[in-house]
């Protein structure tokens, strides 16, 4: 597991430090929010933004039933939260996801100015299984100082990572 804080620190750095931390029970719940909403998905990616130890919105992968390629579980939990709550309680919150999020999730997280991101199986994981931009959420955050986040990753990687067995 990773685990870190990406900031104004970050910027410029080749490659951010992370100190290893236990997952809490809380992020646990969460994630098997995700990762179920994964196993109902167009493609097996699942998200859930939680604010305050409350669900306020959950999405999951419906590229292929929406014929949508931006339709990725981050970006229609944020949706849905924009549509039922509208942008506020995105700030600080945390999204969980199933699979660390590519360029363009990571993009609309920072966008949203959520504090914190935790996900299961990571774009390397990921990459032996599926096709995946060979970004990191970090790198990414890493060139938003005006969004921090702290990302957490690896919470129950391996139950994620069976939804995308061959």
């Amino acid at each position: 597991m990773i685990a870190g804080s990406i900031g104004m620190a970050g910027v410029g750095a080749a490659s951010p430090l992370y100190a290893a931390e236990p997952a809490t029970a809380d992020d646990e719940r969460f994630m098997r929010i995700a990762i179920d909403e994964g196993r109902r998905a167009d493609f097996p990616f699942g998200a859930v933004i939680v604010q305050g130890g409350r669900v306020l919105a959950r999405g999951r992968n419906l590229g292929r039933s929406q014929d949508d390629p931006t339709a990725h579980g981050e970006m229609v939990a944020i949706r849905r939260c924009l549509a039922q709550h509208g942008s506020r309680p995105l700030k600080g919150a945390t999204l969980y996801t199933s699979g660390e999020p590519c360029a363009m999730c990571m993009g609309a997280i920072l966008w949203s100015h959520m504090g914190r991101l935790v996900f299961a199986a990571s774009v390397q994981q990921l990459a032996t299984r599926i096709d995946q931009i060979m970004l990191s959420s970090a790198e990414v955050a890493a060139r938003a100082p005006f969004a921090p986040i702290s990302i957490t990753g690896g919470v129950l990687a391996e139950e994620a990572m069976r939804l995308f067995a061959k």
